[in-house]
């Protein structure tokens, strides 16, 4: 049987990590990058992937492309399956880059932050999507052809790859992106997409943001009494709109989300649970020294994804008339320090006095 011809769209952190253990794995995989000094490095060196522990550093050699030599795919075999692992901002022009190159049973993948399925289906339509959300796993694209994760696989104690289609039933084309991903860490089909993407957002609302403004790590700002309980409230808000939107998740970042939702509402006691549990995971050997993606975009001068993050819930908190104060106020001063008005500092929250 002929192998899926794959195409990977953005060969940075997540794309670059879980596409070159598909190449270590056999796998037939074209790169497509926007970054020229990326894509060389790739070429000249490979791609290598380090981990913090547990895992012995791999380089592969896949072929890397860069957005203008695309036009190079007219000449071949179709792409079967195409990742889309941009940054949200782009997915729209990335998936109108690689659509004329899919297969009439081609299909898209994203494998990205923030809910981008419906910006991708209303280029492909919604019978060429599907979702994958990669929980909790901390990679960093640090240098051109160089990603690193922070952590070692998770395994069992925690199921990293989650892919959904649309509609929520099991497919053979989702159980098939569950084996293309599952090369690289531990993964599942789920019949919620939608909860599970909007459990990942949760998650990102909470530290992202905070991050790019703040300046500081996740472990740091976990510590920090009065910035945890500012990502509480963000969190608080995010659950409260998923809920009115209809969405269901079981967990957010292995916290009870009612818990969670009460500690940032003010109820002592939920306070009190979810710090000991944020407090535990900082505490832990090697628990949050990495930085979130929207803080290594700040250090790197690029644009955030502010708006498709805290800025979404805001969005939708007002469409379904639930008050998102603190998400709004985050992506305000998170835009300020994106435009340079602003410098990363802590105390664009601590001095709110919110807490």
């Amino acid at each position: 049987m002929a192998k899926n011809k794959i195409a990977i769209v953005g060969a940075g952190a997540v794309g670059g990590y879980a596409g070159a253990h598909m190449v270590q794995a056999g796998e037939d995989v074209t790169y497509i990058d926007a970054w020229p000094e990326n894509v060389e490095a790739i070429r000249k060196d490979g791609l290598r992937i380090t981990h913090l522990r547990d895992v012995e550093p791999f380089t592969v050699h896949p072929r890397a492309l860069h957005i203008t030599e695309a036009q190079q795919l007219a000449k071949e075999a179709p792409i079967d399956i195409a990742f889309v692992c941009m940054k949200s901002y782009d997915t729209a022009w990335a998936t109108a880059l690689i659509k004329q190159y899919l297969a009439p049973t081609g299909f898209i993948v994203s494998l990205q932050n923030c809910m981008n399925e419906e910006t991708i289906a209303g280029i492909v339509g919604w019978g060429k999507v599907l979702g994958s959300i990669a929980s909790s796993i901390t990679v960093e694209l640090h240098a051109p052809g160089q990603v690193r994760r922070a952590a070692g696989k998770s395994g069992s104690r925690h199921t990293v790859f989650r892919v959904g289609e649309v509609h929520g039933r099991i497919t053979e084309r989702a159980q098939e992106i569950c084996r293309l991903v599952g090369y690289a860490d531990s993964a599942m089909v789920t019949e919620n997409l939608w909860g599970e993407r909007w459990s990942k957002l949760v998650t990102n609302v909470m530290g992202n943001g905070l991050s790019a403004c703040t300046g500081m790590i996740t472990r740091d700002m976990i510590k920090n009494d009065a910035i945890r309980h500012f990502s509480n409230r963000l969190g608080s808000e995010a659950i409260r709109v998923g809920q009115a939107l209809g969405y269901h998740f079981d967990e957010v970042s292995h916290m009870d989300p009612e818990t969670l939702a009460r500690a940032g509402e003010g109820d002592p006691e939920a306070q009190r649970e979810i710090d000991e549990h944020r407090l535990a995971e900082a505490n832990r050997p090697g628990g949050g020294e990495h930085r979130p993606s929207m803080g290594q975009d700040m250090v790197k001068g690029r644009r955030t994804e502010i708006e498709f993050l805290n800025g979404l819930v805001v969005k939708k908190g007002e469409e379904v008339g639930i008050a998102t104060p603190t998400n709004k106020i985050l992506t305000e001063i998170v835009t300020r320090v994106e435009k340079g008005e602003l410098k990363p500092d802590p105390r664009h929250i601590t001095d709110l006095r919110l807490n």
